[in-house]
């Protein structure tokens, strides 16, 4: 078969999706979901979900909400001018849960019928009363305004507008460009994601969101013919909370270029010197870094010890609260639900709430959590700052990270201003493997491109680095952030938690920073090669 044909075979012939229903099981085709959400009025949805209300309150509920969801997924993935995978999913149902006896139940469906969804609520009411019998302390929401409102990702064109052709000529067209400049292989793929959903509570709350995100990606391998040892490189582009409208302003040429004129001094590079040295990090690598050595020792689910059998705990415990020198005085972290082009970025979260931002250091210094409105009163909080989130109507909502970013810093300074204000340090970009404890401690991390800094010149590229710490001493080592002129968003579609487990997306941004005399590891020496 021809290329241009078998494009147009995969248009044509996408694979629906399977739907978990935990009342019965219904399979459905991708444009089936779609045309069922479409072809839904707000007024019906709203009586439905009335009726689910009143009927919870029949039943004894003090707290009842209803979510009705459409998740959709397309994945396009190309290896050279081969077309690996062509992956569209798409599912519609809902969910319910009631308070009932100051306990949670909670049912959902993907047949959405108002006898359906009554039947949900009447499991839900019984699986709260069952559980109450055993529950020690019982469950207390934070107040909530009530809110009617509806909320968009701002976004220019919509990926799902763009053909499957469109998106496979550009994936071929990087791929084309990386090996007619020296790449042995060049994989790459675009993931385009569209969540709509439609709250209602018991409360009076209305909320209709519609969340898109994407992201464009690829990897440049180059191999040395004659030892066979080869390198690797990603691409620049992040995940990110916009549309296709990004992908067509990213420069991936200029991006592939640099790609692999970099791989192969990688290949060249004399590796590195086992050592205490300073470090900057670009937010390429920055923000993972953030993410796991911030981002989820703050989540307040994890400091509780509600996520010890699966996701682990966290050492920044209740008591550190206010009292812990988590950082310099040049860190200041925010929580924030509405960051713009933030993966984590929404009106609202799935309790309702108006979503905000907030201090997680300030100075330094450790100041605040994330929440929800079920655990915000464990730390005397009045109010919930927007954190309750599920990957799909067929799970509850738990505690997840929004985006979580290192402030830039006041002064006016560059990234040339760093390196030149640096004697002896190694410049790191991209992010690569890590390894970090069950309460977010110590940790190791490696990147994509290290950078000999001597002088303050970059002098050459290095091989096999590493560098480990534990998180306290590591941010207390920060002495310098470039200003928001370098700022950037990193960031991930898939950051795991919860039993059944859940994704979630989440960015974190920052500048380029300094970190002070960090212990840097040699990774062939430590692997014994």
């Amino acid at each position: 078969m021809r290329r241009r044909n078998f494009i147009k075979s995969c248009s044509l012939a996408l694979p629906g999706a399977v739907f978990a229903n935990s009342i019965g099981s219904d399979i459905l085709r991708s444009n089936d979901a779609a045309t069922l959400r479409n072809s839904l009025d707000d007024n019906y949805i709203k009586k439905i979900a009335d009726s689910a209300m009143f009927r919870a309150k029949q039943l004894g509920a003090e707290y009842a909400d209803f979510c009705l969801s459409n998740f959709r997924s397309e994945n396009i993935n190309t290896r050279e001018q081969i077309i690996q995978s062509i992956r569209e999913t798409e599912n519609f149902g809902f969910n319910v849960r009631v308070l009932k006896n100051g306990t949670w139940g909670f049912s959902s469906s993907s047949t959405f019928t108002e006898t359906e969804v009554i039947k949900a609520i009447e499991l839900a009411c019984q699986i709260a009363e069952a559980n109450s019998k055993i529950q020690l302390n019982k469950v207390q929401l934070a107040p909530n305004p009530v809110y009617n409102d509806t909320w968009q990702t701002p976004i220019k064109k919509n990926s799902f507008d763009v053909s499957i052709d469109d998106k496979v000529n550009l994936l071929f067209k990087i791929n084309e460009k990386a090996r007619s400049i020296g790449a042995d292989f060049c994989a790459s793929f675009i993931w385009s994601v569209n969540e709509w959903k439609y709250f209602a509570s018991s409360e009076g709350s209305y909320i209709k969101q519609d969340l898109h995100r994407i992201w464009p990606q690829f990897e440049v391998t180059v191999v040395d013919k004659v030892t066979g040892i080869f390198e690797s490189r990603d691409s620049f582009s992040v995940p990110i909370g916009k549309g296709y409208d990004y992908v067509e302003e990213y420069d991936f040429m200029s991006d592939v270029e640099e790609a692999v004129e970099h791989t192969k001094m990688k290949l060249k590079a004399p590796t590195v010197v086992p050592g205490k040295r300073d470090i900057i990090l670009h937010p390429t690598h920055l923000w993972l870094t953030i993410h796991e050595s911030c981002g989820h020792p703050t989540e307040l689910d994890r400091a509780l010890g509600y996520e010890a059998n699966y996701a682990g705990t966290s050492f920044m415990t209740t008591d550190k609260l206010g009292k812990l020198q988590y950082g310099s005085r040049h860190i200041n972290m925010k929580g924030d639900r509405t960051q713009k082009d933030g993966l984590a970025t929404r009106g609202y979260d799935d309790d309702g709430v108006k979503t905000t931002e907030w201090d997680l250091i300030k100075e330094g210094r450790f100041t605040g959590y994330q929440t929800t409105r079920e655990i915000a009163r464990f730390i005397g909080e009045s109010s919930s700052n927007g954190c309750a989130y599920s990957d799909s109507w067929a799970h509850f909502p738990i505690q997840r990270m929004p985006n979580v970013s290192l402030m830039p810093g006041e002064d006016k300074l560059s990234l040339s201003d760093l390196i030149a204000d640096t004697e002896d340090g190694i410049y790191i970009k991209g992010s690569g493997s890590w390894s970090i404890d069950m309460q977010r401690y110590n940790f190791q991390f490696t990147g994509q491109e290290f950078w000999d800094i001597k002088n303050g010149k970059i002098t050459g590229m290095l091989r096999d680095v590493a560098y480990q710490g534990n998180t306290v001493d590591f941010w207390n080592s920060c002495d310098a952030i470039c200003d928001k002129s370098e700022y950037m968003l990193g960031g991930s579609f898939f950051c795991g938690k919860g039993e059944p487990g859940q994704l979630s997306p989440v960015s974190h941004g920052a500048s380029p920073a300094r970190f002070r005399k960090v212990n840097i590891l040699n990774t062939s020496e430590e692997a014994g090669k």
